[in-house]
């Protein structure tokens, strides 16, 4: 079985590996690039390798979950992207981050992109959800091109603002 998700005209999306450690670490180990996911804080190396089993599993329970992003070109790991279900929630959920010297590339869209494409048409999924902070102005703007719309602005569990969006396939996906 391939480890390949999806690939695009610059990018590779594949399934996490025991080895890609060092990758996963340097995308959320990156205090400035976490700011906007999870509770803010940066990853250490021995969450990554939680993470990475984390993420086993979710490919064996759902068929899918968080993945590498290549560089189609030279392979190397330039952020991730995936569909979750955090906390246990019924929607999936979409999630990205990137290597900070990958930010303002295109490279997030293009990977959420083709990573909704692979969750209607590997996994039926209907719904995907996406949460993104009110002042993360790029994610936003991300999110509203792929063919996201705002549903509401809320407050999360945590007490903190954010803003619900929605994405549903087209008859031509």
């Amino acid at each position: 079985m391939s480890n390949d998700i999806a690939t695009t005209e610059r990018l590779r999306i594949r399934k996490w590996r025991a080895d890609d450690v060092d990758a996963i670490l340097a995308v959320y180990g990156d205090a400035e690039a976490m700011r906007w996911v999870g509770d803010g804080r940066p990853l250490q190396r021995a969450d990554c390798l939680f993470w990475i089993d984390k993420n086993a599993a979710n490919y064996r329970s759902r068929g899918y979950g968080m993945y590498a992003v290549e560089h189609r070109e030279d392979r190397r790991v330039v952020g991730c992207c995936g569909l979750v279900h955090p906390d246990g929630q019924v929607e999936p959920e979409l999630k990205y981050a990137f290597l900070r010297e990958h930010w303002g590339k295109g490279y997030a869209q293009e990977a959420a992109r083709a990573l909704l494409s692979y969750g209607s048409t590997h996994h039926a999924l209907g719904l995907v959800i996406a949460t993104v902070a009110p002042e993360n102005r790029a994610s936003l703007r991300v999110l509203e091109k792929i063919g996201m719309r705002v549903v509401e602005e809320r407050t999360d569990d945590a007490g903190e603002r954010e803003i619900l969006l929605h994405w549903r396939p087209t008859a031509s996906q």
